[in-house]
């Protein structure tokens, strides 16, 4: 019973590390405002950058990819505890990889939908790249790579994060990696691809802005 107890609390963790709201909390600290109310009224590292400046989205954009990495070092710590090995029936080496999946869904969701924000927040790109880290670091540096070529060719940053979300993709199913982490790199790159629709619908109108332009 303590086994799934603490699986249980383990996952509201990662939610909890995800749910921590970077960006609101840099617009209160630092201007006052609620950053939602702002440029593209989202809580992640663009906006912070056109609202509040470079130094600002920087430190926003450093934590948001700890927070990803953080619930994956975290989950896989848990399980390594000594007192908490799991019933008879579970193979550890099996279990534990889908125990870092859900605790990798849980940290996206968090920072998409934060309880802190009435289930409202960011994007979930920079988090989903601190899961990515932690998870195969080999992805993780393939899809921020990616990220940069692109963010330096065509300035739109929404682009360049779901082109990285697209190479995570492709990189988890070519590399040899267990099946749950395979499920939760697609589904966390679809899911953030997904809260990209309104950038999706922009760049199809040709209205996107790029790094540097207003919302």
């Amino acid at each position: 019973m303590v086994f799934w107890i603490m699986g249980v609390a383990g996952l509201a963790i990662a939610y909890l590390f995800g749910s921590i709201p970077t960006g609101y909390l840099a617009g209160k600290l630092i201007k006052g405002i609620d950053i939602r109310e702002h440029g593209s009224r989202s809580t992640g590292a663009t906006n912070v950058l056109r609202t509040l400046g470079k130094g600002p989205a920087l430190a926003v954009l450093l934590v948001d990819v700890l927070k990803g990495a953080a619930a994956i070092v975290f989950i896989r710590r848990l399980y390594a505890l000594p007192f908490l090995a799991p019933p008879a029936r579970l193979d550890p080496q099996g279990f534990v990889p889908w125990a870092v999946c859900l605790a990798g869904l849980a940290v996206l969701l968090g920072h998409g939908r934060s309880v802190w924000l009435n289930f409202t927040g960011g994007k979930s790109a920079a988090t989903g790249l601190g899961v990515l880290l932690a998870l195969s670091w080999p992805i993780g540096m393939g899809a921020g790579v990616v990220f940069c070529v692109v963010l330096a060719i065509s300035r739109i940053v929404s682009l360049s994060s779901m082109l990285a979300a697209l190479t995570a993709i492709v990189l988890v199913c070519a590399l040899e990696q267990p099946l749950p982490y395979r499920l939760l790199v697609i589904a966390g790159g679809l899911y953030v691809i997904a809260r990209h629709r309104a950038n999706i619908r922009r760049l199809l109108a040709g209205t996107e802005p790029s790094l540097g332009q207003g919302s």
